[in-house]
């Protein structure tokens, strides 16, 4: 299926830390998440082991939310936290 990334979601992500590759990886590997307002929702835990704003993290969560449209996917936001995360279930 095509994945349109919207621009809001692209100019998000250069400020949260993330990028279109681990959008679109989130989107095919991610676990599924809650999401508001009939999107949906898939979030990944990536290692990091970088200084994020002068502290040291482990890893990143990122987190896309989107919907899907005549075949189509497409972004509404993507979310990033810094920290540390045990696989899930």
């Amino acid at each position: 299926m095509e994945i349109q990334i919207d621009n809001h979601t692209l100019e998000r992500a250069e400020e949260r830390g993330t990028n279109e590759k681990e959008i679109i990886d989130v989107i095919h590997t991610g676990f599924s998440i809650p999401a508001k307002f009939g999107r949906i929702g898939k979030a990944k835990v990536f290692e990091f082991k970088q200084n994020r704003r002068n502290k040291f993290y482990e890893q990143k969560r990122v987190e896309v939310f989107y919907m899907i449209e005549r075949n189509k996917i497409i972004t509404a936001t993507v979310y990033v936290f810094y920290g540390k995360w045990e696989s899930p279930k």
